[in-house]
């Protein structure tokens, strides 16, 4: 695995435990608010206790989150980096002089040290008098013995690794906002790779140290900003104009620049975008629909981040958040905040702004945002999750193809045997708004906050037999739902289920491997049986039985045909004139033998394009998508 990957699996990684900290901003909001004068005084304690409890274990949090996220999941791994940590602080605790504490780095190094050893070591095997310690047994086993020596080695270490993170906490607190700004660019220009998370780890959980009334020491300037201390909070103010402003104006301007025809599409897709990135501070949908169609537009968006980060600090103002900058945390937080009132004002310029720049440079240098081309990203069908996810299990090259997938808030993160497999396009067309390769394997594809809900399906394929058979198009033209077929035995589905094609060009190839059954004497309809036992009917155009010598067969019964294989030319021009319709269907006669339906976007396809129709058989009694 190449460096990039590794980065980005310790990335994903150390954004799991990040997700309990929401609990602890409105744990500590709540024990704000005044129940003393409420008579519930008890109420406002036990909240207070509670979140600042989860600062308190963070590093433990840290420690099974980075383990579990390494090792896919696995409970040993995690169960080794608690008992790793909890060691660490019985020993340090037991023989250091209270200077040395858990802390969120100590927490990611024992994750990453259990996580590792989970995957290096899960399926050893020791002479059979020790088997018992074999397997999975001998990563706690190992993890617990390393741990120990690790605390040791941490009593001399610790201190001075502690006086270095000071040391650049305090150079970096004396650049002042220059600091702040190169932070901004970094921050937004890792977004790109999905190693942001990386970089905030730093400069919220490790730089800076403040001592809170009690004694207990905390690290970072997000925790340190929920508890108290007066310096913490301009690493994440500078952030809330660009997620609450300037990223939402960036969607209004590609939904004005969007062609009329599709623009109702780009508005509905949009307009929830910048929703999400206004309330919540996810902003990956709308940055990706930009990112690879004009780079440069990116490169000016990084650096007006970074100037962002500079004037929150230059006009004295602290703010921060337990998630994400979006106006959630923005109101959560704000009693804890510093001329947090300023960043509104500052977000309106930055929107402006935006919103005239973007609006300029699409329309100017004619960058292909989403609506201006044909293929349109980010697609609405999350209720078509399950039976979407085959489509883009084949897009990604397939069951056999994948290594691991994971996801974060916004992109499938997944380890793939040979990244050319995967198909740009068609990940384009099944609603993903960019994809990276970083070398190695590793893959990042945005879904946007569906991300994880996708992973789920995709797991669940990845661990079921699955007897499937999947379509390319017959045509070249647009595809749409059976029902839409204009003959109400086609859309009625009394021959059968399945979709239908409006063709382009006059050619008709095959869409599955099979043998040819039957090919009607006029030549405009014939039918397939796929090795799986389906059988299939490809009818070209509607009332076109009757129009002799327009159709070429390129085929006869009894052939074996492939996928893009040349089945028919027809004369699209003769057709347009004398047939009822050239809707062409392609069903399924014998459905009874289909468990589950997949079908890609109803929009426009390639001949031969892989895969538009997906289905699961129940010959097996294996599950499809439930």
């Amino acid at each position: 695995m190449n460096w990039l990957g590794s980065l980005q699996q310790l990335g994903r990684a150390v954004m799991l435990p990040t997700m309990v900290l929401p609990a602890a901003a409105i744990l500590l909001s709540v024990g704000s608010l005044p129940w003393d004068a409420w008579g519930m005084k008890v109420v406002g304690e036990v909240s207070t206790v509670a979140g600042h409890g989860i600062f308190y274990f963070l590093p433990y949090l840290f420690a099974v989150g980075v383990a579990l996220g390494l090792s896919n999941q696995a409970g040993q791994a995690g169960l080794a980096a608690l008992a790793g940590i909890v060691i660490y602080d019985q020993v340090t605790r037991n023989f250091g002089d209270g200077t040395v504490q858990p802390a969120s780095l100590i927490g990611i190094i024992l994750g990453a040290l259990a996580g590792g050893m989970h995957n290096r070591f899960k399926s050893i095997k020791l002479p059979e008098i020790l088997q018992f310690f074999g397997g999975s047994r001998f990563v706690l086993l190992i993890v617990g013995l390393c741990s120990a020596l690790f605390s040791c080695f941490m009593l001399w270490l610790a201190p001075v690794l502690q006086h270095g993170l000071n040391s650049i906490a305090t150079w970096e607190y004396s650049l002042g906002g220059f600091g702040l700004f190169i932070y901004g660019v970094l921050y937004r220009v890792l977004v790109a790779f999905g190693l942001h998370h990386l970089l905030n780890n730093v400069f919220w959980f490790q730089l800076g140290t403040y001592e809170t009334p009690s004694g207990n020491i905390v690290q970072g300037d997000l925790p340190r900003f929920f508890a108290g201390d007066p310096s913490a909070g301009f690493f994440m103010a500078g952030l809330f104009p660009i997620m609450m402003f300037a990223i939402p104006a960036i969607a209004f301007a590609i939904i004005q620049e969007a062609r009329e025809d599709l623009k109702p599409k780009i508005r509905k897709t949009f307009l929830t975008s910048a929703l999400v990135c206004f309330l919540t501070g996810v902003s990956e949908q709308i940055e990706f629909a930009f990112l690879f169609a004009a780079p440069y537009l990116f490169i000016v968006h990084a650096v007006m981040s970074g100037v962002a980060m500079w004037l929150s600090y230059w006009l004295d103002i602290r703010h921060g958040f337990s998630y994400s900058a979006g106006v959630i945390d923005y109101i959560l937080n704000f009693h804890l905040s510093e001329n947090a009132w300023k960043l509104i004002p500052i977000g309106i310029l930055y929107g402006l702004v935006y919103y005239f720049l973007f609006r300029w440079a699409i329309r100017t240098f004619k960058i292909p945002t989403p609506g201006r081309e044909e293929g349109s990203m980010l697609e609405d069908w999350v209720g078509n999750i399950p039976y979407q996810a085959p489509l883009i299990l084949e897009a990604l090259g397939g069951k056999s193809n994948i290594v691991q997938v994971e996801a974060c808030i916004t992109r499938l993160r997944l380890t793939v045997h040979d990244d050319r497999l995967i198909d740009t396009g068609a990940m384009k067309n099944l609603g993903s708004a960019g994809l990276i390769k970083l070398g190695g394997g590793n893959v990042q594809v945005v879904f946007g906050t569906y991300s994880e809900l996708i992973r789920e399906e995709i797991a669940k394929l990845l661990e079921r037999d699955l007897q499937q058979v999947l379509f390319a198009a017959p045509v070249q033209g647009k595809m749409l739902p059976i029902e839409e077929v204009p003959d109400q035995i086609f859309a009625a589905k009394l021959v059968g289920d399945g979709v239908a094609f409006v063709p382009e060009r006059g050619e008709l190839v095959s869409p599955v491997f099979g043998t040819i059954m039957h090919l009607y004497p006029t030549m405009h309809a014939l039918g397939i049986s796929t090795r799986e036992g389906l059988e299939v009917l490809l009818h070209i155009g509607i009332d076109t039985s009757q129009l002799k010598g327009h159709f070429e067969a390129f085929v006869q019964e009894g052939d074996t045909v492939e996928p893009g294989q040349l089945l028919i030319k027809f004369d699209l021009a003769v057709l347009r004139e004398q047939a009822a319709s050239l809707t062409t269907p392609m069903v399924i006669t014998n459905p009874d033998r289909v468990k589950s339906w997949s079908f890609a976007p109803f929009k426009q396809v390639k001949k031969g394009q892989a895969s538009v129709m997906s289905v699961v058989l129940y010959d097996r009694n294996v599950g499809g998508v439930e």
